[in-house]
């Protein structure tokens, strides 16, 4: 796909410069950057490995001119505009229109116009897809489940019975949607329980066995949802697990059962949410934290790498740690634990010399 300079530039909504009528069929890096490619360069430290005479995105401020330029876009907000630029150049993945001669569709199953369905699909009695979805290879999904129109189902994701998918919602290979809640207990109280009540204290074990309780709910995911590879999202024990719309959801990130998110929440890797958690709307959990049971998270809550989140955080805090606290305390505790050795060295000495006066005393 090629498109001008120009073309480029109205469709970013962004301002251009110099020979417009350029021809663009992809994007490069700066040093990367060859003939019909524009370079993404929003900064001077990487504009400088861009070649003369090439076209680059710069970041509003930055003179073409002082690269050799034949044609640039400026960008006001440069990940905003490097968003749409991918968007323009993503050919998506590779489905045949209509349905593969391999794929398993049960005769109940209905098929919206347009919907792309890729080599053995197995698609089970009642399930409805939207029009215009894609669904890539070797994707399942069970009896009942709805999905919404223009959604994109990639390669192995496994979607269980009773799952309703809004539209739009992108779906990473190997996702499972819908599995059974990890949810079990004993004939009488467990050791978790106990110490739950005790704060800790064992009063007697006794060895038990675990009885499973089953999901009898099932997932509900919004518009415009997206879910990371190897995701796993457990279907509720009553009620629905729910994923709102305009939230992403990263590689490797675990919803227990019960647990709801809100609207347009960013969840990054290896984020595990244990069940029956509330998340509230545009809610940020960075990298492999970790959500506690039974717990409200408020919304606009940011949570920064590895935060351990074990009770109810207010509305627009922003925490870090294990656990979780104040964002500007947690840093502070962090700079007096770095000094905790030359202090310990100080107070060493500070005793050598109380003793010594002590002696002559």
């Amino acid at each position: 796909m090629q498109v001008t300079i120009k073309d480029l530039a109205e469709a970013l909504d962004a301002r251009a410069w110099g020979d417009l009528s350029m021809q663009i069929d992809s994007a490069a890096e700066p040093a990367q950057a060859g003939p019909r490619q524009i370079a993404l360069a929003m900064s001077p430290k990487y504009a400088e490995a861009l070649r003369p005479g090439a076209a680059a995105i710069l970041s509003e401020g930055m003179a073409p001119e002082d690269y050799g330029l034949a044609a640039a876009i400026f960008a006001p907000r440069p990940r905003l505009v490097m968003a749409g630029l991918t968007r323009r150049f993503d050919p998506g993945p590779d489905i045949a229109p209509g349905i593969h001669p391999s794929a398993v569709i049960d005769s109940s199953a209905q098929i919206g116009d347009g919907a792309a369905i890729g080599a053995f699909v197995v698609i089970g009695p009642d399930v409805r897809i939207g029009a215009n979805a894609r669904i890539a290879s070797h994707v399942s999904i069970g009896q009942g489940s709805r999905i919404g129109a223009d959604a994109m189902i990639l390669n192995g994701a496994r979607i269980q019975h009773d799952v309703q998918i809004g539209d739009r919602v992108i779906i990473q290979p190997g996702a499972v949607i819908g599995s059974d809640g990890f949810s079990f207990v004993t004939e009488q109280e467990s050791g978790v329980e106990e110490i739950r009540r005790t704060l800790g204290k064992r009063e007697h074990i006794v060895a038990q066995s675990w009885e499973r309780i089953h999901s009898l709910g099932r997932v509900e995911i919004g518009d415009d949802v997206e879910i990371g590879a190897n995701a796993g999202i457990d279907r509720g024990t009553i009620r629905a697990t729910r994923i709102g719309n305009g939230t992403k959801l990263d590689n490797m990130v675990h919803i227990g059962h019960n647990v709801v998110v809100g609207d347009d929440c960013l969840i990054c890797g290896q984020v595990g949410i244990a069940g029956s958690s509330v998340i509230g709307n545009r809610v940020v959990l960075a990298g492999q934290c970790g959500v506690s049971d039974n717990i409200t998270v408020g919304d606009d809550v940011i949570a920064g790498g590895a935060s351990k989140l074990f009770s109810r955080v207010a509305a627009g805090r922003v925490v870090l740690g294990n656990p979780a606290i104040d964002m500007a305390t947690r840093m502070e505790m962090d700079r007096a634990t770095r000094r905790l050795p030359r202090m310990a060295a100080t107070l060493s000495k500070l005793q050598k010399t109380v003793t010594e006066l002590l002696d002559k005393a």
